[in-house]
């Protein structure tokens, strides 16, 4: 299973020396116009990294995502109406479109070949 992996935004005077941020965890993108690094690290190892990144010389400040902290199952999530109807709607449609394709099938005479 994999690890844990946590957001982490490292803004950086240079982005050439944001290369060197490799080693701490893994790079997903890096912003040369506004001068930060998007990275993942460690879950386990991140107050001790954030603690090593901060000693380093090309570093301004880091921030952490909160991304994790989001619920993402909802407890009072009401279906639809409107989307209910439409699914409806579509179902009957296409239940109509079936029954008149398969009549004009039963209607037609097949075609012989010579």
């Amino acid at each position: 299973m994999r690890e844990r992996r946590l957001g982490v935004a490292v803004w950086v005077k240079n982005t050439r020396a944001a290369k060197n941020l490799r080693k701490f965890g893994t790079i997903h993108y890096i912003s040369k116009r506004l001068n930060y690094v998007s990275m993942y690290v460690d879950a386990k190892l991140i107050d001790e990294t954030i603690r090593t990144m901060e000693k380093l010389h090309f570093v301004t400040k880091i921030e952490r995502s909160h991304r994790h902290e989001i619920p993402v199952e909802y407890n009072n999530a009401r279906p639809d109406k409107a989307k209910e109807y439409d699914y409806k709607q579509e179902k009957s449609q296409l239940l109509a479109l079936a029954e008149t394709l398969s009549t004009e099938e039963g209607n037609q005479p097949t075609a012989v070949s010579s």
